[in-house]
């Protein structure tokens, strides 16, 4: 099999969603040690967003994006036994490229995927639920009785936290933008839900951790939203920061966790966490088994791959629920 013609998404520049570029690329075949994979389903994430205006630099210009995606394995390298062609695989994290329709890949960073479990269901929860897993049993054991806050509870990873906190046997409080979204929430498990834009979720989420605050509180919004989401935890609970959609957080003391609170801020990576190639494999087969086993993942928005500057816009003005997935 000789080269093939892929078709691209991806930058020349940082910017804005218009700064996304249609490239074309010629694929060689897979070298030993990699799989070829036809790509049917690719995430969208907002770290996808990140790179894009530069928040999170990229070794170099231009660059496809995306960190995601499932398809079928096309073709395999010299030495590849564990994967074969035809199988359908997933994977997620570094190196970006999963806006395309066909990429290489090393062996070692493609699972395969158990049957029942659709490749679109894959690439819309594979690393919304490693960053699931992160949160609840890495940052913080989540145990039954625990208390747990989520922002964005509707969203895509909102709502896989949700059920799984919920597996665990923790109490779940989220904020939404909207009584539809409060409602595809509870739908999904949720214990309660704040309208952000019309309640105090700080007084919200205290009285629903008996007084106290909640055990673990996740923050993916940044901005001046961090600082107030610190004053939600009980003493001894932790906040995880894991992203900024509202902009850079400002300088926060030491003294705003401690002595009198005594709570402790994380600022996990789920990118981070997966360059270890044993961690990632570990975490990953526990989310698509997990999958596999009924873990609901709703992929609100489905979109051509050529639409993705659109996929962004929708999620950086908060008009999406569930996942985003892009069909090359």
């Amino acid at each position: 099999m000789g080269q093939q013609d892929a078709y691209q998404i991806g930058i020349d520049s940082y910017g804005g969603a218009d700064a996304l570029r249609t490239f074309s690329h010629a694929v060689p075949p897979p070298a030993p040690g990699e799989v070829q994979i036809r790509q049917t389903a690719v995430g969208v994430n907002f770290v996808d967003i990140y790179f894009r205006t530069g928040l999170h630099r990229l070794p170099e210009l231009p660059a496809v994006l995306g960190v995601e995606a499932a398809g079928v394995v096309e073709a395999v390298g010299a030495d590849v036994i564990d994967v074969a062609v035809g199988q359908r695989v997933a994977y997620a994290g570094l190196p970006t490229g999963s806006y395309t329709n066909l990429r290489n890949l090393p062996v070692e960073r493609v699972l395969r995927l158990p049957d029942g479990l659709s490749n679109e269901t894959a690439a819309a929860g594979l690393l919304r639920g490693v960053t699931t897993w992160m949160l609840l049993h890495r940052v913080r054991e989540i145990k039954a009785g625990d208390t747990v806050f989520v922002h964005a509870a509707a969203g895509g990873l909102g709502l896989i936290v949700v059920q799984w906190a919920k597996a665990l046997g923790a109490r779940v409080i989220g904020t939404v933008g909207t009584a539809q979204k409060a409602a595809l929430a509870k739908a999904h498990g949720l214990d309660q839900a704040v309208l952000h834009r019309s309640e105090d979720f700080v007084e919200a989420v205290r009285v629903f951790g008996g007084g106290a605050g909640v055990d673990l509180a996740i923050d993916g919004i940044g901005g001046d939203t961090l600082r107030r989401t610190l004053g939600v935890v009980k003493p001894f609970g932790v906040v995880a920061s894991i992203g900024q959609v509202a902009g850079p957080v400002e300088a926060l003391s030491i003294e705003e966790l401690g002595p009198a609170r005594s709570i402790a801020l994380a600022r996990p990576s789920v990118i981070g966490l997966m360059r270890d190639t044993t961690q990632y494999r570990a975490a990953a087969q526990i989310v698509l088994g997990k999958l596999a086993d009924g873990l609901n993942v709703q992929a609100g928005t489905r979109l051509p791959l050529e639409r993705a500057a659109e996929a962004h816009r929708l999620m950086e003005t908060g008009r999406t629920t569930g996942s985003v997935i892009l069909i090359p």
